[in-house]
């Protein structure tokens, strides 16, 4: 089979794609035909050593996908050769085949494209993780969703709104803010060429945001945060813009809010039963139509690198898939 192969730290240009032994499921595991595979944000990290899970070299990396089971391990008893399904796994997704738990799989609805299945785990899962079960987002609360023309933020966008919240959306281009207005956003703030301070005053009233949903990082953190309301939640996603914030602690207190961390990959890992029923109830939105999980951008494997830039050069609107 084809994989793409990390063989040395750095950035994509480094990443080559070649011929490797298909693989044999394990225990509990199962093969997967892959048939698209979700690129994110971790991903670019993982490929230089940055992120928190540092896998042994060579890897191929790819956290996510659609496909279609062609072995079954032992003592797999609930999935079938030819089963569809929607897959998590650290590592291994930008291949031909994968092996993966099969604990962690989800059948596949009837009628879902398996390109926009496969960027729904990571993305969707960590957004509704986000905002259910970390900020208790309730109907009638504002949030302000920064970065959020990319795949986390789109999301958050279409479940907030299917939440019944007010959603603004932050953005660095016209178009991507289009794209969220699209997508559901109630009140749009271009942070490239607005006074997010002012701009956030102006829209709330002077009242502030509930909830801030934050993958971007940098300067944003701190004026997004000083624009809270009080019992705010302001959840710590990541930080896409490059620099780790450092916010004054004291503001805590004075907004009378909170910081909330959001680690979903190791929230999932411990609590698969509470992962798999947040991801019926992401596809439930997706079957109504309230959630669109939309797909903009899709590369061939062998275009891995475009696929990665487009998603570092932050031109992505929605998700970036890679297609074996």
């Amino acid at each position: 089979m084809k994989a793409v192969l990390c063989k040395e730290l750095g950035l994509a240009d480094k990443l080559v794609v070649e011929d490797v032994a298909d693989p044999t499921p394990g225990k509990g595991m199962v093969v997967v035909d892959v048939k698209a595979a979700g690129l994110n944000f971790p991903d670019t990290l993982i490929i230089q050593g940055k992120y928190q899970f540092k896998p042994n070299l060579p890897f191929t990396p790819g956290g996510e996908g659609a496909g279609v089971v062609s072995a079954v391990g032992e003592g797999v008893s609930h999935l079938n050769v030819g089963d569809k399904i929607i897959f998590m796994c650290q590592t291994g997704a930008f291949a031909e085949k994968v092996i993966v738990p099969a604990i962690t799989a989800i059948p596949m609805p009837e009628g879902l494209p398996f390109e926009k299945a496969a960027g729904i785990t990571l993305t969707y899962g960590t957004s509704y993780h986000a905002i259910k079960d970390r900020a208790n987002l309730q109907a009638g609360e504002t949030i302000l969703v920064l970065g959020a023309a990319g795949g986390v933020g789109i999301a958050t966008v279409e479940l907030a709104k299917a939440m019944g919240a007010k959603v603004i959306a932050a953005a660095s281009t016209d178009e991507k803010l289009e794209f969220c207005k699209a997508s559901g956003a109630d009140e749009l703030i271009n942070y490239e060429t607005e006074d997010l301070k002012a701009r956030l005053k102006e829209i709330t009233g002077g009242k502030g945001v509930d909830v801030i949903y934050d993958p971007v990082g940098d300067h944003y953190t701190e004026t997004a945060f000083r624009n809270m309301a009080p019992g705010g939640r302001h959840l710590v996603i990541g930080f896409a813009a490059g620099d780790i914030p450092k916010v004054p602690i004291n503001l805590c207190l004075l907004k009378q809010a909170s910081l909330v961390g959001v680690f979903w990959g190791a929230w999932a890992t411990a609590n698969p039963a509470m992962q798999i029923q947040n991801m019926k109830d992401i596809l439930g939105m997706v079957a109504t139509g309230e959630v669109k999980a939309s797909v903009n951008d899709i590369f061939p494997l062998e275009d891995v690198e475009a696929a990665y830039a487009c998603l570092t050069e932050r031109r992505a609107k929605g998700k970036v898939i890679l297609t074996p």
